[in-house]
């Protein structure tokens, strides 16, 4: 009887060591990068100008090209290719539609030079930010209430 409650505990105890494990294959965050952003904090644009350009970023995933992604910061459609691991990103390939919108271009100009520079990023709650150190970009998931 000793034996059998002994094997019973060193079987629960190996489970709970076992089901306690982090799984190192599963990163959360770059799961939940993959979903549509909105741009709410860059240099000295303010939210509300930032919200009327409809700046946003879609890094959902597209199995046609799973590396590319999109943004729009107010006038041109962008495209971009990225890579997302364990808190380190690597933008290449910035290109967007030729149009000229008046008084919408700065942003566009600005993003489009600064997303290549960008090489980290962390995801806190609803809240994306890309930086390089020096120059960040704060975003928030446009699925949140």
């Amino acid at each position: 009887m000793k034996k059998v409650r002994l094997l019973v505990v060193l079987l629960l105890a190996i489970f709970i060591v076992i089901s306690c494990k982090p799984n190192q294959n599963l990163n959360v965050n770059d799961q939940n990068i993959h979903r549509k952003w909105m741009l709410v904090e860059y240099k000295d644009f303010t939210k509300q100008e930032l919200t009327n350009l409809g700046a946003n970023m879609d890094l959902t995933k597209n199995s046609d090209a799973p590396n590319r992604y999109t943004a729009k910061m107010g006038c041109n459609g962008m495209f971009f290719t990225a890579e997302f691991n364990q808190g380190k990103a690597k933008f290449s390939g910035v290109g967007s539609t030729m149009m000229y919108c008046d008084g919408k271009m700065k942003l566009e100009e600005l993003f489009g030079k600064d997303l290549t520079l960008m090489n980290r990023y962390k995801i806190e709650g609803h809240f994306l930010t890309l930086t390089d150190g020096t120059t960040s970009m704060k975003f928030i998931a446009a699925d949140w209430d």
